[in-house]
């Protein structure tokens, strides 16, 4: 039973990384429930992207980039 993951974008990775330290910086000053939440989703996110990086295999890599040329 092989476990199929879906590679996501580099700017998913980026979202995460942004949005967790505004929460943390930003957010958590005015309400720190808010701040808490929103760090929690953002480290959720980081880790499914890497989890994407470490996991996909060369066949979906390839595919992505084969679709990417044909676009343009």
């Amino acid at each position: 039973m092989a476990i199929d993951i879906a590679p996501l974008p580099s700017s998913f990775m980026v979202t995460s990384m942004i949005g967790y330290l505004a929460s943390v910086l930003l957010v958590y000053k005015y309400s720190p429930t808010w701040g808490f939440a929103f760090s929690l989703v953002f480290i959720m996110m980081f880790i499914a992207s890497v989890i994407s990086m470490t996991y996909s295999s060369d066949k979906e890599s390839l595919m992505l980039g084969y679709m990417k040329k044909r676009k343009h």
